[in-house]
């Protein structure tokens, strides 16, 4: 959480790489002073520009609207909204822009206040230049980093944040519904906020989401589109999983961040979490339960001291909804099936790396090899 603003500063700035939380904070922020000053003069500025002329307009109104005194009430409150020139950026970096943003630091510092106040929205901003100095000097700096992929909770904070915002709109989400939305989306909170109003609008007159309307309307982000292979896999459902292979394959003529290495690292990462459900199946720590929310309070009650520290191999470093899903899909192969489907996977690796063969052939056949129909008589549910 961000530090608490200074009551009396005359200055706040909302930053950081989370859009989502800057803009609910700083929204906050204005209607407060707004409800405190009273009045009608307070103002907002669009400050998300293309170009450094954009910017300057931007900034020459910002002047305006510091040094116009309100007429009705006790106060003014300013606010530099959605400021994309703060950080590195092309149009930041321009001198003219540059100049005035110093120029604006020193007017700042030399201004009376009095019953004025300045709130400033922003994303990345460059905390050693003069303007960003001079704002944390005069009053407070709330930053909201992003979600990343690589902390533990992030799942849990989307989920938050996205309830807050569908309640915000009249509309409840199951618990599975929230874990799709926010699996689907990933670590994306501007995406998220857009995934949330398209839910919205889509349920309707309806108050309550379900699974059915996240699937049907929300977009899957490249990640969990990539889940999609990884399920065929784990669902055991070879023609779905030669289909999903090839829309990966087609897709990765267009997209140059796609490559085979990397569609067999995701494999590799959903068979190794089913061979990790199989282990914490045999030990008693969690139960086939097909609900999300036991099956969440399953794994809080996991001793952690018994697991390894290294993320690719403790479950609880995964995301519970990618567990929960895998749960089903790992008693469609046996304990040494998976290991077998391990091994094959590494081969590939191997093969795609040292080998002419066409790449596409060579993943299918090793899914051919994991996927197809276990032996006659070897019982697939068996941990």
């Amino acid at each position: 959480m961000p530090p608490t603003a200074k009551k009396a500063a005359p200055i706040i700035l909302v930053c950081g790489d989370d859009e989502f939380a800057v803009k609910q904070r700083a929204k906050q922020v204005y209607q407060q002073w707004s409800e405190e000053l009273g009045g009608m003069d307070h103002e907002i500025i669009d400050a998300s520009v293309t170009n450094s002329g954009e910017a300057l307009k931007a900034l020459a109104r910002l002047r305006e609207a510091l040094q116009t005194l309100p007429f009705f009430g006790s106060g003014k409150a300013v606010w530099l909204q959605n400021c994309n020139f703060l950080g590195d950026e092309r149009t930041a970096s321009a001198q003219a822009v540059t100049e005035t943003l110093g120029e604006i630091a020193q007017e700042l510092k030399d201004f009376a206040w009095g019953g004025v106040r300045l709130l400033i929205s922003a994303g990345k901003v460059d905390k050693r230049k003069v303007f960003y100095k001079t704002l944390d000097k005069l009053g407070t700096v709330e930053s909201f980093a992003g979600w990343s992929a690589d902390d533990r909770d992030w799942a849990d904070q989307a989920e938050t944040w996205a309830r807050q915002a569908l309640r915000e709109l009249k509309k409840e989400i199951s618990d599975e519904a929230l874990a799709e939305l926010v699996n689907n989306v990933g670590p994306n909170a501007r995406l998220l906020g857009g995934e949330v109003e398209k839910l919205a609008l889509y349920a309707g007159e309806r108050t309550e989401i379900e699974v059915a309307d996240v699937t049907t309307i929300c977009t899957r982000n490249k990640s969990a589109r990539a889940f999609a292979l990884g399920d065929a896999l784990g669902d055991r459902d070879l023609p779905r999983l030669l289909r999903t292979l090839d829309d990966e394959l087609w897709e990765m003529k267009f997209d140059s961040q796609k490559s085979e290495i990397g569609l067999l690292y995701g494999l590799i990462g959903k068979v190794r979490a089913m061979i990790l459900l199989k282990g914490m199946l045999r030990e008693g720590w969690i139960k086939a339960d097909a609900d999300y929310n036991r099956f969440k309070a399953q794994l809080e009650r996991v001793p952690a001291a018994q697991l390894p520290e290294d993320k690719k191999y403790n479950p609880l470093a995964l995301n519970p909804y990618v567990l929960f899903k895998a749960l089903p899909q790992a008693r469609r192969y046996t304990q040494v099936e998976l290991v077998q489907a391990m091994d094959l996977l590494l081969k590939c690796n191997q093969r795609l790396v040292s080998s002419n063969l066409d790449e596409a052939l060579i993943l299918q056949q090793t899914l051919v090899e994991i996927a197809g129909q276990p032996a006659k008589g070897r019982n697939a549910g068996v941990p």
